[in-house]
């Protein structure tokens, strides 16, 4: 991390398109099958919206925007609560927004406040990275 970042500071927002296809590919990687990450149907019948993305898939994209910003700092701390849905319709898919503001940089660390948004809602709560220099 910079040595200049300061508290308050805003880091620039890293947007990423999520399609179905993603999910797929996730699905495969993590072992995590459930049809509701794949099937229109099921997901609908179980009081979805739709297809949904993995909450890890989510939060690993808050991940890449942390590493984005990082600088090669350590990540010692990446959290969050899963809150909302991702709702990835078929076709083009749907962005999801990581913006971050730095909330403290002390003893070596510097705290990131995440805000990870879909459709202009948040879909993660209390998203937070620490880093160490």
């Amino acid at each position: 991390m910079s040595a200049s970042l300061r508290p308050g500071d805003a880091l620039p927002p890293q947007v990423f398109v999520v399609r179905r296809s993603d999910l797929v590919r996730y699905a495969e990687a993590s072992g995590d099958h459930n049809p509701i990450h794949q099937d229109e149907d099921v997901a609908r019948s179980v009081g979805l919206p739709g297809v949904i993305a993995h909450g890890m898939f989510t939060m690993a994209l808050a991940a890449r925007a942390v590493d984005t910003w990082s600088d090669g700092a350590e990540v010692v701390e990446l959290g969050c609560k899963f809150t909302k849905p991702v709702v990835v319709p078929d076709g083009d898919g749907v962005e999801v927004q990581v913006a971050g503001t730095v909330k403290d940089v002390a003893d070596g660390r510097t705290t990131l406040a995440l805000e990870v948004t879909c459709g202009g809602e948040k879909v993660l709560g209390m998203p937070r990275a620490v880093l160490r220099a």
